[in-house]
């Protein structure tokens, strides 16, 4: 009897035995690593345009300060290099203007200040948090300033000066971004004599404060 049990476990037991054999493997688990997404970065150069308004003030000797506003449109040149959280970078701009004002307070004719063109060349310093980049910049500026009244030539110069400002960037793509900037522009004085109908030289300012958007893409 205990022969028999002996062997009716071994059968059992090789039956078992087949029928494991007979199952499916057991399905195996992969890792899967995670995609490697490299950091944004501002460095390289960009193309772009920009467009918005200014509004500021001209004065002349003989007929006081008076304001000046208009719009303008134009292109940019730039080039940023990005260290750390650091965005260095230097940017150019030639812009159409139609600046201008005039006065009647104490010229009778009508004294006028216009700008047809405004460049500015700046170096800008800005924080890299992540795709937004707020910034500060200043530069030199140079302008198309003309002087005139009714009845005379006028006159107008290329006035060079300064401006200084700060904005906000931030990457919509990969190679493209939106930027919302302020600059303050001072182009000086120059002098105006017979070309503005006065007996001595006229001395001439402008600054504005320009208020602008742009859109640039990143190479």
């Amino acid at each position: 009897m205990k022969r028999i049990c002996v062997a009716f476990v071994g059968v059992l037991a090789l039956a078992g035995t087949a029928a494991a054999a007979d199952l499916p493997p057991a399905p195996q688990s992969y890792y899967k690593a995670p995609v490697y997404v490299p950091p944004f970065s501002w460095t390289g150069f960009y193309l772009g345009v920009n467009g918005g308004g200014a509004f500021g003030r001209s004065t002349w000797d003989s007929a006081g300060g008076f304001d000046i506003s208009g719009g303008q449109v134009g292109g940019t040149l730039g080039y940023n290099y990005q260290t750390g959280l650091a965005v260095l970078g230097i940017e150019g701009d030639v812009d159409w203007s139609d600046i201008s004002g005039s006065t009647t307070a104490t010229c009778a004719a009508g004294c006028r200040t216009s700008d047809s063109w405004l460049s500015t060349l700046r170096g800008r310093l800005g924080y890299a948090a992540g795709r937004f980049m707020p910034y500060v910049t200043a530069g030199g500026a140079f302008g198309d300033i003309r002087a005139a009244t009714p009845g005379f030539a006028g006159d107008s110069t290329t006035s060079a000066g300064w401006t200084v400002g700060g904005g906000i960037e931030f990457a919509v793509l990969e190679h493209l971004s939106l930027k919302a900037e302020y600059l303050f522009v001072d182009l000086g004085n120059f002098n105006c004599g017979l070309g503005c109908g006065a007996s001595s030289t006229d001395r001439v300012s402008f600054n504005a404060s320009i208020v602008r958007g742009g859109l640039n893409y990143r190479f």
